[in-house]
């Protein structure tokens, strides 16, 4: 099983850098040359000011060979995710691909930025679960995303809640489910404290037997992370299972079998 497809990529990392053929083409060749054929463009939504559509068009046009789709990720950041809604619903028509996630919790708590462990040892571990669910519940429904990414982000540094989230879970999956939307496979989980996918096994379990398709994904922010251990998420996905991988146009899936 060879993947192809990397829908969670970040050009311009953590600062406002506006798109230009400078910036955007090391991504294009490096996923060319690690065998990448279709990848998303996926920038957080606080930097949507950076993201230019002219731009992407002629970086399609110089890479015809690659399936370069224009995305965004749809956070729940309190300051900036309210503009970064508006800005999606005005630029729908000109996106393939929206990731909705949840990186802020009980307030403006940023929970999986460095240095947070000691934050988590200091907060009720059952209520930060709870707490990450339902906003996650409120993402999948919001009608503006067409996956969802790393869905159990919130096990970042290894803290697990004491109370069973089973029935919780379950629920999350059926709502994403029947909002027909997808949910990513990720890379990312293997390079954080945690040392595990995003999502677990059990979660990919579940997610199969309710039919949620999935979509492949490093979470990179430099183009050197595009794929990053995308054979051993091969071997993972040979392993529980899962035959095929989505792509989007214009928020239009397509299942590619593997």
């Amino acid at each position: 099983m060879r993947l192809f497809s990397d829908y969670h990529l970040h050009p311009q990392a953590h600062r406002l850098q506006p798109y230009s053929q400078q910036l955007l083409q090391p991504w294009a060749d490096h996923a060319r040359r690690i065998g990448l054929r279709d990848i998303a463009l996926t920038d957080h939504d606080r930097y949507h000011p950076g993201v230019d559509f002219g731009e992407i068009e002629r970086l399609r046009e110089a890479n015809p060979d690659l399936k370069i789709r224009a995305g965004i990720e749809l956070d729940n950041d309190p300051v900036h995710s309210a503009a970064g809604r508006r800005w999606i619903e005005q630029n729908w028509d000109q996106l393939d691909f929206v990731l909705g996630s949840v990186h802020f919790l009980q307030g403006d708590w940023a929970f999986d930025h460095a240095g947070e462990e000691a934050e988590f040892a200091r907060r009720d571990i059952n209520q930060v679960y709870a707490d990450y669910y339902e906003r996650i519940r409120a993402m999948a429904k919001s009608g503006l995303v067409d996956c969802m990414a790393h869905l159990d982000l919130v096990k970042i540094f290894g803290f697990r809640p004491t109370s069973n989230f089973n029935d919780v879970l379950d629920g999350i999956l059926s709502e994403i489910r029947g909002a027909n939307i997808a949910m990513e496979l990720s890379t990312a989980g293997w390079r954080k404290p945690v040392g595990e996918l995003y999502p677990s096994d059990e979660i990919i379990r579940r997610a199969m037997a309710k039919k949620i398709p999935f979509t492949t994904a490093s979470d990179g922010h430099s183009h050197v992370q595009q794929g990053e251990n995308f054979d051993r998420l091969a071997d993972k996905m040979s392993e529980l299972g899962v035959r095929e991988v989505n792509i989007f146009e214009r928020h239009q899936r397509t299942a590619i079998m593997l």
